[in-house]
């Protein structure tokens, strides 16, 4: 874990508060706790912007916007591929790359494996269909020459034949140069364009808030928040956490059926 110890410095206090969505705000079936609902209001109350970082596409991740009454200001989505202001709705920033080279390896490394791209604010073009609530918003099946014909801000793995370890291996057995991999819980890989993950998006977002790194208290639960937990100046992991999540956080909150994060906002928005 990193040594930032908010104590130490007088009066310290969020001066932002970033948030993983799925497994952090909301449960796994997207409910909302009236708990964790009121705290998120407590730190809005007190002026503090909070700032949702999910690897859930825009359209999935405004109805937690609207969920929580959120103030018009950023949302970062697509593990830090899209940033989003709303309402109303603005594409501030979309970085894309070209998905080719990423397609035609897993199709010869892995055939069988469903792939699919972002269409931001719409949904998903892929190459076969999902398992159901996998993917939301619209569906649009097309070859995997299609899939590639353009630049895409995130390319999408599932198999739900292989575990989670067997798409750790495939990560590595593709040794692709140029973007960037998060493994999810089950048998799923994002990939995103080189560089990019949730702590460079709110790098940019903080810096246009005019808030320091070190100001920013950040939670989440995946591996695609290790660089966001690492990056704030106090990262707090849930206690469901991978070990390597934990580690990259300054302090692990309590399971979050017992609260998750409340108890950390109500320590500082109390």
């Amino acid at each position: 874990m990193t040594a930032f110890v908010p104590e130490t410095r007088a009066g310290w206090r969020p001066r932002m508060v970033a948030l993983d969505v799925d497994g952090t705000v909301v449960d796994r079936d997207g409910v909302l706790a009236p708990e964790m609902a009121d705290a998120i209001g407590r730190v809005l109350a007190a002026g503090v912007p909070v700032v949702l970082a999910t690897g859930r596409a825009w359209h999935s991740t405004r109805e937690v916007v609207e969920l929580l009454g959120l103030p018009t200001g950023p949302t970062v989505c697509s593990n830090g591929a899209v940033i989003v202001s709303y309402p109303p709705q603005e594409i501030l920033q979309a970085v894309t790359f070209d998905p080719r080279e990423v397609i035609e390896r897993v199709e010869s490394f892995a055939p069988g494996t469903l792939i699919a791209v972002e269409e931001i604010g719409r949904g998903f073009r892929l190459n076969e269909h999902f398992p159901e609530g996998d993917l939301t918003g619209e569906l649009v099946v097309q070859s995997a020459e299609e899939l590639g014909a353009e630049p895409v801000t995130r390319v999408i793995l599932r198999d739900p034949r292989r575990s989670m370890d067997d798409f750790v291996a495939l990560a590595e057995h593709l040794g692709l140069q140029g973007v960037t991999y998060f493994v999810g819980w089950s048998a799923w890989l994002d990939i995103a364009p080189e560089g990019v993950n949730k702590a460079t998006a709110l790098a940019q977002v903080a810096a246009d808030l005019g808030v320091r790194a070190e100001d920013v208290l950040a939670a989440g639960d995946g591996r695609n928040d290790i660089e966001m937990l690492r990056w704030a100046g106090r990262g707090v992991a849930l206690a469901e956490a991978p070990p390597e999540v934990q580690e990259a956080a300054d302090a692990v909150s309590v399971p979050f059926a017992d609260g998750g994060i409340v108890p950390e906002l109500l320590r500082w928005f109390g």
